[in-house]
């Protein structure tokens, strides 16, 4: 898949308590939950990743920095879908220095969301509220993301923390960041391309 291809399909954004990250780049957490809406009017139905999981395995998911195809950052060793989400284990590849530096603003708390890419295969939208129920999902990418989509999303082991700056934003208004920080992260990609 090309890279502008990847830029073109649909992201989820789910925040991740990231408190118990492990020296060796180490760490798990949801990279989406179900039943939930999100700030984009989604909800993922349990059973939306069951197809691509089988096809692909945890291996052949990406971890990518920030939705980036030049910016692989680990591997994950586990994906699978639960009761509560889409949960994943996976570990930061240390020899790079892009991984070093994303595991050290993991482990200060400067970064705690995963966001997943993906393709819908089958959606229906409730014409009433407006929400899109997202009914299979042909996932490609698991990205570590400065801004999760779904901020009630947490690291099971987790069982109280402070509220996060991007808990303090208004929906509308973190939707309208997350918007401008894709269209820069978009315009930036397409310049380096050209």
């Amino acid at each position: 898949m090309g890279h502008r291809q990847m830029l073109a399909g649909e992201r989820k954004r789910v925040e991740l308590r990231l408190d118990d990250v492990e020296s060796d780049g180490s760490f798990s957490g949801y990279a989406s939950l179900f039943g939930r809406v999100d700030l984009g009017r989604d909800i993922v139905e349990r059973g939306a990743f069951a197809q691509s999981l089988s096809k692909r395995g945890a291996a052949g998911i990406r971890m990518l920095f920030q939705h980036d195809p030049a910016a692989p950052i680990g591997a994950w060793s586990e994906v699978r879908e639960d009761a509560r989400g889409l949960f994943v284990r996976g570990q930061l590849a240390l020899d790079s220095a892009k991984a070093r530096e994303v595991h050290a603003l993991m482990r200060g708390g400067a970064l705690d969301g995963l966001s997943i890419g993906f393709r819908t295969v089958r959606a229906r939208k409730e014409t009433k509220s407006g929400v899109r129920r997202i009914l299979e999902a042909d996932l490609w990418e698991i990205s570590i993301v400065t801004f999760p989509m779904l901020p009630e999303a947490r690291v099971d082991s987790v069982k109280s923390r402070r509220r996060s700056p991007i808990e303090e934003f208004a929906p509308d208004r973190l939707m309208a960041s997350i918007r401008r920080a894709t269209r820069m992260l978009n315009d930036c990609s397409t310049k380096g391309n050209a």
